[in-house]
């Protein structure tokens, strides 16, 4: 009895073994694919793109080669417009007076010597009545100069006398010098002034060319000396100060253009030329101003206006592509680039594929072609001439063609699959 227990023991415990060993059913086997397909495709982000002709044809995707270019470094800086003191002037007054007349307002364009305003003062009167005075006890005092000197030759006369007389002309000669400079720094003609043409008024007058840029009297006000009238700035005269880094300092030079662009209006460029370059830092900004001429246009260019400016240097011939085959993405830079690769298909689509082949018997040889695009990164370098040169981080073939057009949309169509074709 108890080896037939044993018996049927065994026999349940063979049983069960057999039972343990059976094949994975087609659930489990397409569950246990899915998980290894989306293992892999956690591995890393897919990297090539597929787009049939159709679809480079309708966005205008154009290839093209990396081509060697000559392109000119350059430093950019921020800086402001600057008018030298030599080419700016504060109008003033030698005397003062009441303001008659203002013959200019902000904005008008003087010319050196043109007369600004007019004013008033009964001084100025008796100025040119001393004038006149002055003239006549100098030929009355020559009369007298030369009746002594006669008198005192025929031994008929004091010295003291001569002398006397001597010392009154010498005194009314330097007298009327005094007073004719005056008139003339008064803007009147020493030779016009007569007792029938006595001139109440003087006139004041620009003392360089350019743009008046402020008025500061009014008709009826008193001014003097330490009183402004206008201000005059000639735009024409304009540099630029740039504020360089310290690190771009040995790469400036004098006689580099300067390519620059108005903060405020960006749509129009302008140019200059560097004159020199500072030898000292420009308060805490550890800055150093590089000082160019504005050559060319200066059209609606003021003096203090902010600007943007691109120092060109050196040349150097590099690979480069158009600056629209570069695209960015998580702040790096690439290309794309044809190539013979084939992006990586889930599992699961290719034994669908598998599958439709042998139901349709050759149908899937109709698909339409496509072409493959592998995102390769590069490092931007200089930008010129709507070039930018390139330092792929990767390796591109010499005879690599690539995406010179319709970038952008090569890498969306990459972004909105997932990074994976299907």
């Amino acid at each position: 009895m108890k080896i037939k227990q044993n018996i049927i023991y065994l026999t349940v415990t063979a049983l069960l073994l057999i039972s343990c060993g059976k094949k994975e059913t087609p659930a489990e086997k397409s569950e246990t694919k899915t998980e290894k397909t989306e293992a892999a495709h956690e591995e890393g982000p897919q990297t090539i793109a597929a787009l049939t002709a159709e679809q480079m044809k309708s966005v205008g995707i154009t290839l093209g080669p990396v081509e060697m270019k000559e392109l000119t470094s350059t430093v950019k800086a921020n800086g402001i417009l600057r008018v030298p003191n030599n080419n700016k002037a504060t109008i003033t007054s030698l005397y003062g007076g009441v303001i008659k007349t203002l013959t200019v307002q902000v904005g008008s364009i003087v010319k050196k010597g043109q007369v600004i305003a007019t004013i008033a003062n009964p001084d100025f009167i008796r100025l040119q009545e001393d004038y006149l005075t002055t003239n006549s006890r100098i030929t009355y005092a020559e009369q007298e100069y030369r009746r002594q000197r006669e008198l005192f030759d025929n031994d008929a006369g004091a010295k003291k006398n001569l002398q006397s007389s001597d010392a009154e002309l010498r005194t009314l000669r330097t007298r009327k010098a005094s007073l004719l400079r005056q008139l003339q720094m008064m803007g009147i003609s020493p030779g016009k002034v007569s007792n029938s043409n006595m001139r109440s008024g003087l006139v004041i007058t620009a003392p360089i060319s350019g743009t008046v840029s402020s008025i500061s009297a009014q008709i009826g006000s008193y001014v003097d000396v330490s009183s402004p009238v206008a201000e005059i700035i000639d735009n024409n005269s304009i540099h630029l100060d740039l504020q360089v880094f310290e690190k771009d300092l040995p790469r400036m030079k004098v006689g580099q253009i300067v390519h620059f662009k108005l903060t405020n209006n960006p749509e129009t460029e302008y140019d200059a030329m560097v004159y020199s370059v500072g030898s000292s830092f420009e308060n805490e900004s550890k800055t150093i101003s590089v000082h160019g001429t504005v050559t060319g246009n200066k059209a609606g260019l003021i003096d203090g206006m902010n600007i943007t400016g691109i120092v060109s240097l050196d040349k150097n011939t590099t690979p480069a592509v158009p600056n629209e085959a570069i695209v960015e993405a998580d702040g790096k830079y690439y290309v794309f680039v044809r190539t013979d690769k084939k992006a990586e298909e889930h599992e699961e689509a290719a034994a669908e594929g598998g599958e439709k082949k042998e139901e349709k018997g050759g149908h899937a040889g109709e698909q339409e072609k496509t072409v493959n695009f592998e995102k390769v990164e590069v490092v931007k370098g200089t930008s010129d001439m709507g070039y930018t040169a390139i330092t792929p981080v990767g390796q591109i073939p010499p005879d690599a063609r690539v995406v010179v057009k319709g970038a952008f949309f090569v890498n969306a169509k990459l972004s909105n699959s997932g990074g994976h074709e299907h």
